[in-house]
């Protein structure tokens, strides 16, 4: 009995070299985060990192896309011929297409000839990666819903297998009513999957907001690490640690895109003694899909509870100015774009003049130039990243007994001491600490 495929890779992907061809469309008049062509290169690597060979690509500038094939029905029979030149058995279009153009274009090519989009594409991505619990329920949901209103007989199989993996479901659908076709099974079938899923993240979510609450309880400030997909923040992370790559506790670090997605913690010590969080967080990427955003909330909601922000920017990127522009438009939309924020412009080593391209980049916060791979500039960044988070510190000016070394121990750890003066009746304390901790030290405030 022939084996059926499990995961949209293994559909799209059934021979062992898979070849795709691309397709871009730009619309007249529009303003792109990147040009069409620097586009369509970021979709070949998408493609790399699924695992396809790309073999071709057209671009297609129009006033607006057609009703039923996106493309014009011109550009339609030029895709054509040109995949069967290339001998290409899928075709990747660069934007999300709605059900009905994925119809009408699979029609249109031919059942030989298999169309993705990029929401898609980038959603097997994160199929493949996910490596925890939460973070495979996050991608199944985010697949599912992504799949429902495209649902047709090519389809069920996957919708019935992907409930059964998951270990929830039936693994299969039941017996039909009376009249009812099996497209309507299956498409009752993910929504009792997805429903299920909802269930299962809530409960870890809520997990989650337990252990947030107590990690802050200790009032250890967080750093969260964000930047665009590739940009180095999990070398970064590494590095900071004091983790070798090589080390089994190492954050995964690849060259591609997506390479980590679950969330990472590390106890960072800061020059100055004090112990600080850095976490790592899910790379962005422009037209980063609305289902991953929802899917991947509860996990990017650690972003939000950050106290500060630190950017990793592929400074070597030729859209590196856009790429810092698509990461602060997810955090707009994760409502995080108010937190204090430190740049660290990576990978200098592959640079002549990076202080040059500091400066064409024109950032408004403070960046550091740093190498994450050879450790270059790291101590200069956790300067800054201290002397910024000083700035967020609340002053305080208190008297403390000598029986309450307690309290000075937690200044010194949790705060910053700026003065100390030993009195006979105790120690009078000019200096700094989180806003969290202000009321502990009211009942000893100097007056």
């Amino acid at each position: 009995m022939e084996k059926k495929p499990t995961t949209a890779k293994e559909y799209f992907t059934s021979s062992p070299q898979e070849r795709a061809f691309l397709v871009g469309t730009e619309l007249r008049d529009s303003h792109p985060l990147l040009p069409v062509e620097d586009s369509l290169e970021e979709l070949a690597r998408l493609a790399d990192t699924a695992g396809i060979d790309v073999v071709g690509q057209a671009i297609q500038r129009f006033n607006k896309p057609n009703s039923a094939t996106y493309i014009g029905p011109g550009k339609v029979e030029e895709v054509k011929i040109l995949v069967e030149e290339f001998e290409a058995g899928v075709i990747i279009f660069d934007d999300e297409l709605s059900p009905r153009h994925q119809r009408e274009l699979e029609a249109a090519f031919g059942e030989n000839v298999k169309v993705l989009d990029r929401t898609a594409l980038i959603l097997d991505i994160f199929a493949q990666h996910a490596q925890t619990r939460e973070g495979k329920l996050q991608v199944e949901l985010a697949q599912l819903e992504y799949r429902l209103p495209r649902l047709t007989r090519m389809w069920t199989h996957l919708a019935r297998q992907a409930g059964g993996r998951a270990g929830g479901a039936t693994g299969g659908v039941g017996l039909r009513g009376p009249g009812e076709t099996q497209l309507e099974v299956d498409r009752r079938e993910i929504n009792r999957r997805i429903s299920q899923i909802k269930v299962e993240l809530e409960s870890v979510r809520a997990h989650r907001e337990r252990h947030r609450s107590k990690r802050q309880q200790t009032e250890l400030k967080v750093v969260a690490i964000v930047g665009y997909t590739n940009a180095g923040k999990s070398t970064l992370l590494n590095t900071l640690s004091g983790i070798t790559p090589d080390s089994p506790s190492a954050v995964l670090a690849a060259d591609q895109l997506f390479a980590t997605l679950d969330p990472t913690t590390r106890r960072i010590v800061m020059p100055g003694g004090r112990e600080v969080l850095f976490t790592d967080t899910v790379g962005f990427i422009q037209k980063l899909p609305a289902q991953i955003v929802a899917a991947f909330r509860a996990t990017l909601e650690e972003i939000a509870d950050a106290d500060m922000l630190l950017h990793v920017v592929d400074m070597t990127h030729p859209n590196a100015l856009e790429q810092i522009e698509a990461v602060e438009d997810t955090l707009a939309e994760l409502e995080a774009d108010h937190l204090p924020m430190v740049v660290a412009l990576n990978k200098v080593d592959m640079l002549t003049d990076p202080e040059a391209i500091r400066q064409q980049l024109d950032l408004d916060v403070p960046s550091a130039l740093v190498s994450a791979k050879s450790g270059r500039g790291v101590d200069e960044l956790l300067i800054l990243i201290e002397a910024t988070m000083v700035g967020l510190l609340e002053p305080i000016e208190i008297h403390l007994p000598y029986q309450r070394g307690d309290l000075l121990s937690l200044l010194h750890e949790r705060g910053q001491v700026d003065q100390e003066k030993h009195t006979e009746s105790g120690i009078h304390v000019f200096g700094r600490v989180p806003a969290r901790m202000v009321p502990i030290f009211e009942p000893y405030r100097a007056t």
